[in-house]
């Protein structure tokens, strides 16, 4: 689904709970959930911040393995 597909189906279904007070209350309790986990998941970071860790990364040191073995042994070291 597009940003705007799922931007009108959030909406749709609004609508559908918005004659119910019990339900509306469920669906603001449960955004407010989500939008909390969402600010504190420290693993989400901009595309900006990413970025320049890719090119901090690109300018430090570089190691390659032969084989996926090689890998798994430097991994457990």
């Amino acid at each position: 689904m597009t940003s705007m597909e799922l931007n009108q189906e959030l909406f749709r279904q609004l609508a559908i709970i918005s004659g119910d007070e019990d339900m509306m209350r469920k669906a603001v309790k449960a955004l407010k959930r989500i939008v909390g986990k969402a600010e504190q998941d420290e693993a989400l970071m901009s595309h900006d911040d990413f970025m320049a860790r890719v090119e901090q990364a690109a300018k430090g040191k570089s190691k390659s393995f032969d084989s996926v073995e090689d890998i798994d042994k430097y991994v457990r070291s």
